[in-house]
């Protein structure tokens, strides 16, 4: 696809140029790092209007990685058409991770169904444009703002920009998915529809020790996960957490075992190849942590999580051995021990799954931003969300209230 221009006009008479780019190749690293959470320079500054902390997913070299290991292109269904908003003089203002897309994999938003109803009455659901980080439910920034800029500005004209280029490239729609609350309420304004969800993520009150944080549950819940940490390693089983120089290409050879064997019987066809995960390890090893179990001198299972500013974020495991509650203490209590030795305010640890409540995570609702082009679908999916915003608000009530937390004034 050839790069195509929208000229438009920002916040007062500052003007802005919009460009569709082919991939990551087309910023610098310099000029992508301007951007608020791209860099981990930025770590320490607190969030603003233009910036916030630093996340993985959105950094230069993740995106990148995606795209030189091949996982995300044409052939894969997922096109880059970044966009990059510059001012009169060339320089970068902010982005968008764009994509089009011929199918509905990989997003963890669903909307089969809308395709579905669309193309039974007759319409062309596909191509769409996606905005996200491919294969990673994670919530960040999607209208990145060069740090120092103005942020509402800026937001806006990417979000202006986004429907110009669905209709620049025939696409029935644009999907901006796990999406902050600025984002969505620019997009919102741009006459996006606006999506809720329910993740469970682990938040760090200060705890001092995974002990402390226990102290915080109610008697049964403490006892039920002393037990369940203990049956996890019963068979002998050692926790490894490798990270930095430990990432040797042998460990990614083990968990690129156990993504396969797990991917393969989850969803039909993994998504990340093994190049993905030597460049991660090669450019992004001080961002990853493997928690890998071991048992009889070789590794049985592990996952792979990565390391924000404040937050660590859970992606994927997998195991060549199945032992009771392996999955739990690999994937969760592990993150939680992590987090709290890192002073991490939070563990994210992907989509979906009720069990993670019992575990001391708790119901974050996330969020998504959706311009549908034709009127009539439209319509049937503002209906929709509308009762489904409704639906996620009560049962995340309802799943808070029924934690595993002492309630207040409890004697447990």
């Amino acid at each position: 696809m050839s790069e195509r221009r929208h000229d438009g006009t920002g916040a007062g008479e500052d003007g802005f140029v919009l460009h569709a780019v082919q991939g990551m190749a087309s910023f610098s690293r310099e000029e992508w790092d301007t951007l608020g959470g791209a860099c981990r320079s930025d770590s320490n500054t607190s969030p603003s209007d233009s910036g916030t902390a630093y996340n993985p997913f959105i950094s230069y070299d993740f995106l990148s990685i995606l795209e030189e290991s091949g996982c995300v292109a044409a052939r894969t269904g997922w096109q880059p058409v970044h966009l990059r908003l510059e001012d009169t003089d060339g320089a970068v203002l902010g982005a968008v991770p764009c994509y089009l897309k011929s199918h509905s994999q990989g997003e963890y938003v669903f909307d089969h169904g809308w395709a579905d109803a669309f193309e039974r009455a007759g319409g062309r659901y596909y191509p769409k444009l996606q905005v996200s980080v491919p294969f990673t439910p994670a919530s960040g920034p999607r209208l990145l703002v060069r740090q120092g800029a103005d942020g509402a500005a800026v937001r806006a004209a990417l979000a202006q920009g986004l429907k110009a280029l669905a209709g620049q490239l025939d696409a029935s729609s644009v999907h901006v998915t796990f999406a902050e609350a600025p984002d969505i309420a620019a997009l919102e304004e741009a006459g996006f529809l606006h999506r809720t969800d329910t993740q469970f993520h682990f938040v760090n009150e200060g705890y001092g020790s995974y002990d402390d944080f226990l102290a915080t549950l109610a008697s049964r819940k403490r006892k039920a996960l002393k037990r369940e940490r203990r049956e996890a390693v019963a068979a002998g089983i050692e926790i490894d957490r490798l990270t930095g120089r430990d990432l040797t290409e042998a460990a990614w050879d083990d968990f690129f075992a156990f993504y396969m064997d797990t991917g393969s019987r989850k969803w039909g066809r993994p998504y990340l190849n093994r190049r993905f995960f030597s460049l991660v390890g090669e450019r992004m090893a001080d961002d990853v942590l493997l928690v890998m179990a071991r048992r009889g001198g070789r590794y049985i299972a592990g996952a792979i999580n990565f390391i924000g500013a404040d937050t660590l974020y859970g992606r994927n495991w997998g195991c060549i051995e199945d032992h009771p509650f392996l999955h739990f203490e690999v994937c969760y209590h592990q993150a939680i021990d992590f987090a709290i030795a890192r002073g991490l305010k939070a563990v994210e640890a992907g989509a979906q799954g009720e069990h993670k409540l019992a575990r001391g995570y708790r119901p974050v609702t996330t969020r998504s931003a959706h311009h549908i082009a034709h009127p009539g679908l439209r319509r049937a999916v503002a209906d929709y969300l509308e009762r489904e915003r409704r639906e996620v608000e009560m049962a995340g009530q309802y799943l808070d209230e029924h934690g595993p937390f002492r309630k207040e004034g409890s004697s447990e």
